[in-house]
C-alpha cells in the first residue's frame, strides 16, 4: 500500500442505513463521528467501499452490573463494552464511570480509539467501555464491587489479545487493578496485560500517567514550529485539570507559556498574569478541583471560551466546542486533549477564523501508545526506564504528526480529515487484506 492517499473520488456514495438500535434524530456522539468518515470518504479511492465497516461497530455488548450497597439494599448500572473495529489487532481504549455515560457515546469514543491507533499506527483496533454512574456517590467497598462485577460481565469479549482495557474519565490506576485481579482470577492465572494503566508495581509503565499529557505538548510544540508560534510568553487556557490538562500545562509552562485561565468541574478561574501550576496541581489534588484556588480570580463559566490566549486545551469531556461557543474563541491553536471536544459545525467555525485545531484523534494519542508500551513490557517481562519510554513516545508522536502535517498540505484540508484520511486507510486496507470470513 503507498502512503500517499488517494485523491477524491468523483462517483456517488451509496447512502448507508442505520442499525435498528440507532434513531436518526438521536445520534448523539456517534452521530458526530459519521459526519467525520462522511467528509474523509472522498479521499479513500477504491477502499471507500470498505467504508460502511467504520461506520458500524463490531460488537457491542450491554450488561447489568448489581451490587450490594453498604446499606444492604441492591442497585443496578447499565454497562457497556463496544469493540468497534479489529482488524489491526485487538481492541484497546478506556473505561469510563459517569452517570451520562450512554452506548451512543461509548460506540463514538471506540471508533475515535480506532481512528486514534491507526493514526499513530500502534496495532490496535478501537474499543470503548463504561459504566453508567456517578462514582462520587459510592463508598470505596461499593466502587470495588461495582469495577469487580463490571469486568466479571464483560470478561466474556476482554483480554490480552482481544481487547485491553485502560483508565479514562473517573477511572484510575486503582480500578485498573481491581480489573486485573477479577480477570485474573476467574481465568486462573495473572494476566498483567489485560488492561493497562495499572500500578507500576503490577506490571504498568513508567511515564503511563503523564503520556497524554505529554503527547498533548509535543504535537502542541510540532505545530508551533510549523506555524512560527513562539511557546515562550505564550498565554494558555486549559479546560479540565487532571491527568492530561495539569500535565499538558505543566510542560508547556515550563518550556515558558503562561496559563492564564482554567475551567473543571469545579469553577473557572483566570489570572492575566500567570497562574502558578505546580501550586495549583497540589491545589487540585487536596480540593479536587480548581474552584477556591487563591491565587487565581474567578471567571463566569461561559467566559472561559472568549479568554485572550494563544493556545487553547480543551482536557474535559465531548461536545464542549459548539455552534454557541467556538467564533468567541481567540486563541491561534487549540489542541484536543480531551475525546471528541469539538463539534463539527464548531470545527467549521474555527478553521474560518484561521484558529488551528489539533484534532483529539492525533493530539491526545500520547496515553494509547504508552499503553502500548505497558502492553509489550507485560508480555516480555522486560521494562524500560522512564527516560526510555518517553522519548519512544515523543518519536513516535512527531513522526505521525508530520505524517499528518504533510497530508493536511498535499489535499489542503484540516489536520482532523488528515488524520482520518491516513488512518481510515490503514484500517481499511487490512480489512482488505484480510477479507471476508467466512
Amino acid at each position: 500500500m503507498q502512503n500517499t492517499p488517494a485523491s477524491p473520488s468523483t462517483s456517488p456514495l451509496p447512502v448507508h442505513a442505520l442499525p435498528s438500535y440507532l434513531q436518526a434524530d438521536k445520534l448523539g456522539p456517534w452521530g458526530i463521528y459519521l459526519q467525520q468518515i462522511d467528509r474523509v470518504t472522498p479521499y479513500l479511492g477504491h477502499l471507500a467501499r470498505w467504508v460502511e465497516t467504520l461506520k458500524r461497530p463490531k460488537r457491542a455488548l450491554i450488561v447489568d452490573v448489581p451490587i450490594e450497597l453498604d446499606n444492604g439494599t441492591i442497585a443496578h448500572f447499565e454497562g457497556y463494552r463496544v469493540q468497534h473495529n479489529t482488524s489491526r489487532g485487538p481492541g484497546k481504549g478506556g473505561v469510563r464511570f459517569h452517570q451520562d455515560v450512554t452506548l451512543s457515546e461509548v460506540m463514538a469514543l471506540s471508533a475515535w480509539m480506532s481512528i486514534k491507533n491507526a493514526a499513530v499506527n500502534v496495532p490496535y483496533g478501537g474499543a470503548k467501555g463504561g459504566v453508567r454512574v456517578d462514582p462520587k456517590t459510592l463508598s470505596k467497598g461499593e466502587l470495588e464491587r461495582l469495577t469487580r462485577r463490571y469486568t466479571s460481565e464483560i470478561g466474556i469479549i476482554i483480554g490480552p489479545n482481544k481487547d485491553i482495557p485502560a483508565p479514562d474519565v473517573n477511572t484510575n490506576e486503582q480500578i485498573m487493578a481491581w480489573m486485573m485481579d477479577t480477570y485474573s482470577m476467574n481465568t486462573g492465572s495473572t494476566a498483567t496485560g489485560v488492561v493497562t494503566g495499572k500500578p507500576v508495581d503490577l506490571g504498568g509503565s513508567l511515564g503511563r500517567r503523564e503520556a497524554t499529557g505529554r503527547g498533548v505538548f509535543t504535537v502542541g510544540v510540532e505545530a508551533a514550529r510549523h506555524t512560527g508560534l513562539r511557546i515562550e510568553g505564550a498565554r494558555l487556557a486549559v479546560q479540565g485539570f487532571g491527568n492530561v490538562g495539569g500535565t499538558a500545562a505543566k510542560l508547556f509552562c515550563e518550556a515558558g507559556a503562561k496559563l492564564v485561565a482554567v475551567q473543571d468541574h469545579s469553577g473557572t478561574i483566570h489570572n492575566d498574569l500567570g497562574i502558578d501550576v505546580p501550586a495549583l496541581l497540589r491545589h487540585v489534588q487536596l480540593s479536587g478541583g480548581v474552584g477556591g484556588f487563591a491565587g487565581a480570580d474567578v471567571m463566569a463559566k461561559d467566559e472561559f471560551w472568549g479568554v485572550n490566549c494563544d493556545i487553547l486545551i480543551p482536557a474535559a469531556l465531548e461536545g464542549q466546542i459548539h455552534l454557541a461557543n467556538a467564533g468567541q474563541i481567540k486563541a491561534k491553536m487549540v489542541i484536543e486533549g480531551a475525546n471528541g471536544p469539538t463539534t463539527p459545525e464548531a470545527d467549521d467555525i474555527l478553521h474560518n477564523n484561521g484558529v488551528l485545531v489539533l484534532p483529539d484523534v492525533i493530539a491526545n494519542a500520547g496515553g494509547v501508545t504508552v499503553s502500548y508500551f505497558e502492553w509489550v513490557q507485560d508480555f516480555s517481562s522486560f521494562f524500560w526506564s522512564e527516560d526510555e519510554i518517553n522519548a519512544r513516545l515523543v518519536r513516535i508522536m512527531q513522526d505521525a504528526f508530520a505524517g499528518v502535517w504533510q497530508v493536511a498540505q498535499d489535499h489542503k484540508v484540516s489536520l482532523r480529515t488528515a488524520t482520518f484520511i491516513i488512518a481510515c486507510q490503514r484500517i481499511l486496507h487490512a480489512r482488505e487484506m484480510r477479507g471476508l470470513y467466512p
